[in-house]
């Protein structure tokens, strides 16, 4: 079977970017990825875009936005994919099955989304449509998870010291990601205290316990084996998994993520490796309790758990494997279609030794998670550099 690499990509800022509307932080993340890459647009085979759209922009058709990186790209094949938060990795997924089939060699991904502009009420109602209406309609998504988090403390206890911690280090690690939206170490004091500065948003979760609402773009090159040995670098995907769970909450058991776990061991049997394997991950914390959740989920404990891999420092900087290195969606930012493509972009870029001030030392494989709803989309890639 054809192996998928990673030849180039391109980021922008994450944050309030009121001077660059959709197409523009497609295009800039695109032309960035194709730069870096050294690869021609006209030698593109293939675009996918990664963008929810749950309302949130009334650009409700933009999959040909990329054509306006170049003129080359004209009558250039592109498809929006959508799949709640893991939009980005969908787009992925979708190209690297075009790349394997032989029907593209050169494919061009970018996930981008534009949130801002809207009124936080605005975005809570669009996001919720990634929930199941006949049984969730109405409710946040802090409300979602504050659900996981209330059964997960029922049948482990109370983790509010531990969702605290989580936010602390993510913040602490944005510190180092010139991209981030938000550069500003919180204590984990603060994190943890209900407060006129840190209110509660959904019982237990409070503001430090939420991701951002971000605008932002990322984009891949992705390039065939055969176009990879020519290539300056290339970042080879050893697996990619994808599971998809129930969407009633009501069909699951809140206190475990089966379906992350699923995907997670997925990828790791199929690249034939272990969590020793890996050195570094970005995982999906669109809320503190996932990202603890996700600990389990990957097997870093034992169910129950999750505050361990943080009381060991397994998690940390210098740990055994580092979490969330760039921040996370907690402190770099969530633009929702965009996350998924960010994150395999830094995945990529400290697996190449090129993550500067984020750079995990003497990382060579990288797990990437990203998540879509209440743990219904779930996407596992192993990235490794084989250049």
């Amino acid at each position: 079977m054809t192996m998928v690499h990673i030849v180039g990509w391109g980021h922008t800022r994450f944050g309030k970017l009121s001077d660059m509307d959709l197409e523009a932080l497609v295009v800039s993340a695109g032309h960035e990825a194709l730069e870096h890459a050294g690869v021609a647009a006209a030698d593109v085979d293939g675009i996918w875009l990664g963008h929810f759209n749950g309302g949130m922009v009334g650009d409700g058709f933009p999959s040909s936005m990329a054509l306006s990186i170049h003129d080359d790209l004209r009558f250039t094949p592109a498809t929006r994919l959508e799949n709640a938060c893991a939009s980005g990795a969908a787009a992925i997924f979708a190209a690297r099955d075009a790349i394997e089939s032989g029907r593209a060699k050169i494919a061009l991904v970018v996930g981008a989304e534009k949130m801002t502009h809207l009124t936080t009420p605005d975005v809570a109602r669009a996001l919720g449509h990634a929930s199941y209406q006949a049984e969730e309609a109405g409710m946040s998504f802090p409300q979602v998870f504050a659900v996981f988090a209330q059964s997960y403390f029922k049948k482990w206890g109370d983790q509010t010291q531990t969702l605290a911690e989580i936010a602390a280090k993510n913040h602490t690690n944005a510190m180092n990601n010139p991209l981030a939206q938000l550069h500003k170490e919180l204590p984990v004091e603060f994190c943890a205290m209900e407060s006129e500065k840190n209110p509660m948003v959904a019982t237990p979760l409070k503001v430090t316990d939420c991701s951002l609402v971000s605008d932002g773009a990322a984009a891949l090159v992705m390039v065939s084996d055969e176009i990879a040995k020519s290539m300056p670098r290339a970042v080879r995907f050893a697996a990619g998994h994808q599971v998809n769970d129930y969407l009633p909450m009501s069909r699951r058991d809140l206190t475990a993520f089966e379906g992350p776990r699923r995907a997670i061991l997925g990828a790791m049997t199929e690249a034939g490796m272990g969590l020793a394997d890996l050195h570094v991950a970005e995982v999906h914390d669109c809320f503190t309790i996932a990202e603890l959740m996700i600990y389990e989920a990957m097997g870093l404990t034992e169910p129950g758990q999750g505050a361990r891999a943080l009381e060991e420092g397994i998690v940390r900087p210098g740990g055994v494997l580092p979490v969330n290195m760039s921040g996370g969606l907690k402190a770099k930012g969530h633009p929702v279609g965009a996350t998924g493509v960010s994150m395999h972009v830094l995945v990529a870029r400290q697996v190449t030794g090129t993550a500067e001030g984020m750079q995990v030392p003497g990382a060579e494989r990288g797990l990437v998670f990203n998540m879509g709803g209440s743990a219904v989309a779930s996407y596992a890639s192993i990235l490794e550099s084989v250049k």
